[in-house]
């Protein structure tokens, strides 16, 4: 009887780590599939694009992609700061969105470097590509026309310029992320609310720029988007700093 009990239990545990099995092999070829039609959409994209644009090393759109992951990475870590420092729902989802969706865009902006075959690390200091000519030839303190994807049209935007190795727009110092992380509740939120709507003004001041400086249209449509979304948080943002005041 003992022996037919470990026979049964053996049998019955053999489907068991068979069917985990096939659940793991069926994961892993979800994961390769899906992995497969994303490298071949870019490749079709890529071929079938008309004039398809590479941007040099250099280039104002290499630039924008190196600046502006890092602007975004710092804005991730300030959303995950204020989920820890307090328990309002309202600030919790803002933190949240923001963090998973400058995640995203700092990857598509690592993705374009590696499609283009160029280097993650800069070769030149910070923001040079802001101290850069616009589409028209100039370098600043005029207005250009705002900011459909494909092209210009819309209102006219002042274009912004930047130092070489400046600090970039609407980046938090190291003492102002410290007093961030050493706060809680009602004083952590007005401090991320304040920080955020300074990061997204200076994220919109860097969109707006590459969109005065670039037509390679998914760096366009990416701007766009990242303009129209980052004001959209910026009135939201503000409404909810006024509650807290």
């Amino acid at each position: 009887m003992t022996d037919t009990g470990r026979d049964e239990a053996t049998d019955a545990a053999v489907p068991t780590r068979a069917s985990r099995g096939r659940r793991l092999r069926l994961v892993v070829a979800g994961v390769l599939t899906v992995a497969l039609v994303l490298l071949v959409g870019i490749a079709v994209g890529r071929l079938s694009s008309p004039n398809p644009v590479t941007p040099g090393t250099e280039s104002v759109e290499a630039g924008f992609s190196r600046d502006m992951q890092v602007h975004h990475e710092q804005a991730v870590q300030m959303a995950m700061i204020v989920r820890e420092r307090t328990d309002d729902p309202a600030v919790r989802s803002l933190a949240y969105d923001i963090a998973l969706t400058q995640s995203q865009q700092a990857g598509q902006m690592f993705a374009w470097l590696e499609l283009w075959s160029l280097p993650q690390a800069p070769s030149e200091p910070t923001m040079t590509w802001m101290s850069r000519p616009t589409l028209d030839g100039a370098y600043g303190d005029h207005e250009h026309e705002a900011t459909t994807a494909g092209g210009t049209g819309g209102t006219a935007t002042p274009v912004a310029t930047h130092e070489p190795g400046g600090r970039m727009p609407g980046l938090a110092t190291d003492d102002q992320l410290a007093a961030l992380q050493a706060a809680s509740g009602v004083e952590a939120e007005r401090l991320f609310l304040t920080l955020m709507i300074a990061h997204h003004r200076g994220g919109v001041e860097m969109a707006d720029a590459i969109l005065a400086r670039s037509d390679v249209r998914q760096v366009r449509v990416f701007a766009t988007g990242m303009v129209q979304s980052q004001e959209s948080e910026i009135t939201a943002m503000q409404e909810m700093l006024a509650e807290r005041e």
